[in-house]
């Protein structure tokens, strides 16, 4: 019996190359090219690009290089000559091409004259790294058309992705965030992925939460084996063995590579890997497999014996751990979070090996200064598993759920106070909007904001936020650019700064605190706000639809417009994205005796 075809998948993502693309096709512009590899989605974009309009739509086919117009043969008479195929489509409004990089030379040759000679709209999808007929490359090269190069999804969008998958189950961030850098930009293999997670029975429960997590080895699907042929497949003298032990091994230093070795990696082999760009050393001298998907398909592909023979002990990954948490105390030390990878503790989590509750709860902090407020309480909560007791994890938890807007119920032990919302650092008196509080015991850029807003200098507020944003703080800057909203005089520098907020505060996985209350909001057109607010109160689409007299369809567009700018996957996220009265502040005072966590721009201890 052949196997069911995966459910369609509700598109989510990509609203501003939506945008992009149907403003292509409007006015004076005579259209686009979308280019990217296998896989990132370019088919269901410029599909839902034309839903609902007149457009006619063919497709690149293989192996018909010598059929003369193989893809236009529905819409064409047989015979017929190239003048008279552009006389016959002239008239077509719009005319998408899918996989164009296919077409055969004259059906290539007649997009190419409807470009040059005719009103038609051209919507053109093509595969990078695919050989191109000379006719639709000149397209773009010849400047006919515009060319978007389709970047990979962004880990902020493979979330609401995932999320809207056929059964609706919510993954947690670390499970999303290992399935992003598998996937590399690829959505069918993360399609695949996710499939096999869910029929295998995979994916199972985080106790307390509503989130699934995956733990454990890659599956090996047909993608996932296709996708690493050329890998599984090196027969060269000791390259397999090298993979694997680099596999089981990685991050490695280079130094202690050789014959003679305990990790027994031949030199002239890694050569060979490296000019085949399979595996990278970096400035460091530090030696990796270039792709995170490599390395997990080797560890998955090796049979119990030979995993067990190259596998390590937990405690023999101290050391690399050690120089991870090191490099991310110095980042903080410097008030710098932007990404840096970490992918030992991201493989030890990925495949289900506990990690020191020390470790889990700076990843955690880490996390937490950049915004990333659920993925900072998942590694609280990895932290917790291993070391339930440990303070600076439950610490982490509390903060990254106060930020989220919820609480959380610890208790530091026997007897200790209960735990709601934790106690403030200075910074947090300038994000709840009262410099005054924190004069004089803030540093560096966490000073000037709090002296820009204390004098309600828009502009100031403007270049405080932007350098929040370039050291890796999204949430604190997302923050600072609403309040220079509020600041500004000039109206088109208020919009700007709003829309910044608006940018980076969808990055920040749900935050919720007073200054971005409200702030999503206001980017909704009036009619989309109304049906929004509706649906918040739990309204059906039949039953806005009946109290605004609108049509149903009109209604479901409306939402799924205001879904993209909002950064939702569905409804469910309608009634906190709507609440607009801020959160009242709690008391200053702290609510954890002799402890209180770090703030930004303070010299303590991470």
């Amino acid at each position: 019996m052949a196997p069911e075809p995966l459910p369609v998948w509700p598109f989510t993502g990509r609203g501003d190359e939506l945008h992009l693309i149907r403003r292509s096709l409007t006015g004076a512009r005579r259209g686009l090219v979308v280019a990217g590899p296998a896989g990132r989605g370019k088919t269901r974009l410029v599909t839902e690009a034309v839903r609902g309009t007149d457009c006619v739509r063919v497709t690149g086919i293989p192996q018909t290089h010598r059929i003369p117009f193989a893809a236009f043969a529905p819409l064409l008479p047989e015979p017929v000559t190239l003048h008279r195929a552009v006389r016959l489509l002239s008239g077509t409004r719009t005319l998408l091409v899918d996989d164009a990089h296919l077409l055969d030379d004259s059906s290539a040759a007649l997009v190419h004259q409807l470009a040059v000679r005719s009103d038609t709209r051209l919507l053109i999808a093509v595969t990078d790294g695919a050989p191109v007929p000379a006719a639709v490359s000149r397209l773009w090269t010849g400047e006919l058309l515009s060319r978007l190069a389709l970047e990979p999804l962004p880990r902020e969008e493979t979330a609401p992705l995932v999320a809207a998958g056929p059964d609706g189950r919510t993954l947690e961030p670390l499970t999303v965030d290992r399935l992003h850098r598998l996937a590399g930009g690829d959505l069918r293999l993360l399609r695949e992925l996710l499939g096999a997670l869910r029929e295998r029975g995979r994916l199972t429960r985080v106790p307390g939460t509503a989130g699934w997590a995956w733990r454990g080895p890659v599956p090996l699907t047909p993608a996932v084996r296709e996708r690493t042929a050329h890998l599984l497949a090196r027969t060269g003298p000791g390259e397999r063995e090298t993979l694997d032990r680099l596999a089981f091994a990685e991050p490695l230093p280079v130094n202690r590579v050789s014959p003679e070795s305990p990790d027994g990696l031949a030199l002239d082999a890694l050569e060979r890997l490296e000019d085949d760009g399979l595996v990278h050393v970096d400035d460091q001298g530090i030696l990796r497999l270039t792709q995170a998907l490599h390395g997990s398909v080797l560890r998955a592909a090796a049979g119990r014996l030979r995993a067990r023979r190259l596998a390590r002990a937990p405690e023999e990954y101290g050391p690399a751990l050690a120089a991870e948490a090191a490099a991310l105390t110095t980042l903080v030390g410097q008030d710098d979070v932007r990404t840096v990878p970490a992918p030992v503790g991201d493989w030890l989590v990925a495949e289900g090996t506990p990690v020191p509750a020390g470790y889990a709860a700076l990843r955690a902090r880490f996390a937490r200064l950049r915004g990333e407020v659920r993925e900072a309480a998942a590694w609280a909560r990895e932290g917790l598993r291993t070391t339930p007791s440990a303070l600076s994890c439950r610490t982490e938890l509390a903060l990254a759920e106060a930020q989220s807007g919820g609480t959380t119920s610890v208790r530091h032990g026997p007897g200790a106070p209960h735990v709601g919302r934790p106690s403030h650092d200075p910074y947090d008196a300038v994000r709840l909007g009262t410099p005054e509080r924190a004069a004089g015991r803030l540093t560096g850029v966490f000073a000037a904001h709090a002296d820009a807003l204390a004098h309600t200098d828009g502009p100031a507020l403007d270049r405080a936020a932007g350098e929040l944003e370039q050291r890796g703080f999204l949430l604190f800057a997302a923050e600072a650019y609403a309040q220079a909203a509020t600041a500004h005089r000039d109206p088109g520098a208020a919009r700007t700064a709003r829309t910044r907020a608006v940018t980076l505060a969808r990055r920040c996985q749900g935050a919720r605190t007073p200054a971005l209350a409200g702030l999503v909001l206001g980017e909704l057109t009036a009619r989309q706000r109304q049906i929004v607010t509706l649906a918040a109160t739990g309204l059906s689409n039949r039953q806005i639809a009946e109290r605004l007299t609108l049509s149903v369809r009109t209604v479901g567009n409306h939402l799924y417009s205001a879904y993209t700018r909002l950064g939702a996957s569905d409804r469910t996220a309608l009634p906190r994205l709507t609440e607009l009265r801020p959160t009242e502040p709690r008391s200053a005072e702290p609510r954890m005796a002799g402890h209180r966590s770090a703030g930004p721009g303070e010299a303590q201890p991470v």
